[in-house]
């Protein structure tokens, strides 16, 4: 269990340099629509085999559509909130969406509270808002070019802010929600991940293809694209299993810690400086592991 965390740990932390190192000329020169849907390929494909290799008997058995249905809702969130993310870029600069994303720790933590009926103490809630304040410093300037700018200016327009509010509002919901589904459902966990990804893979080629991309499907590809691809999918298969044994406040853990891989790799591949704001940020981190999981 231990050593799946920390590989996702490590996958979430690894994306956005990998996401760098594909860029030519400044630029990523492939579409993130077609990425989307090869991760959700990938997906299937390793939901598939691991139903064929450990829950064969399964596939001879008759299975009710109310089984089936929930995951299209789950899938179409999921879908949602990725398009979501694109669109709202238009409204608002890049270091403005990393600060206020964080607030999706917020409203997961409060769907999850009221949806699922899970009680969360003072003391808990006071480790969910310093994983808010550690996301928040981090995205301030935990990291710094050497040659860039000191001070970071924000912009954001007043439809940015509806967008990034219907943005963590969904993002809390489809977790919480794909977390009831996999929870309430008696299926194993390699069944109830076909039917979500197989959705999923429906509902993002339709997307890819209304979107009108121009070029082809795999324009600007490269082999970090594939590593991404690769470990993008495999998150997303260790996401289920943290959500169906564990919890989605488990899962906000993850993606918090994983500002630590993501501001060591930054310095060394990209020669960026820690400031002191990271150091806030890990020790906000710490604080929050401590008072949610340490202290009884």
């Amino acid at each position: 269990w231990g050593l799946m965390l920390a590989l996702s740990v490590a996958i979430y932390g690894s994306h956005a340099p990998l996401l760098t190192h594909c860029k030519v000329d400044g630029v990523i020169p492939f579409s993130s629509a077609a990425v989307v849907v090869l991760v959700e390929l990938t997906e299937l494909g390793l939901s598939l085999l691991c139903l064929l290799t450990w829950d064969r008997d399964l596939l001879g058995v008759t299975i009710s559509w109310h089984h089936v249905v929930p995951f299209a809702l789950s899938a179409l969130l999921y879908a949602a909130n990725n398009n979501l993310v694109v669109h709202m870029q238009l409204f608002m600069d890049p270091s403005t969406y990393q600060v206020l994303s964080n607030l999706k720790i917020v409203s997961t933590a409060l769907l999850y509270s009221l949806l699922l009926r899970r009680r969360l103490g003072a003391r808990r809630w006071l480790a969910l808002l310093l994983l808010v304040a550690a996301g928040v410093s981090y995205s301030c300037g935990g990291l710094q070019d050497p040659g860039g700018p000191s001070r970071m200016e924000l912009h954001i327009t007043p439809v940015g802010l509806v967008l990034i509010s219907v943005y963590c509002l969904i993002s809390g919901l489809s977790a919480v929600y794909t977390e009831a589904i996999l929870k309430t459902q008696a299926l194993p966990l390699s069944l109830q991940n076909f039917f979500l990804y197989f959705f999923g893979v429906l509902l993002n080629s339709m997307g890819y293809f209304w979107s009108g991309t121009e070029g082809g499907f795999l324009e600007g590809f490269s082999s970090w694209v594939l590593v991404i691809v690769i470990s993008q999918a495999l998150n997303g298969l260790i996401m289920s299993v943290v959500m169906k044994h564990s919890s989605n406040i488990t899962r906000l853990f993850v993606i918090s810690c994983s500002i630590l891989v993501n501001a060591l790799l930054s310095v060394a591949l990209f020669d960026l400086q820690l400031t002191l704001l990271f150091f806030v940020a890990v020790v906000c981190i710490g604080l929050a592991v401590h008072l949610y999981y340490g202290v009884t």
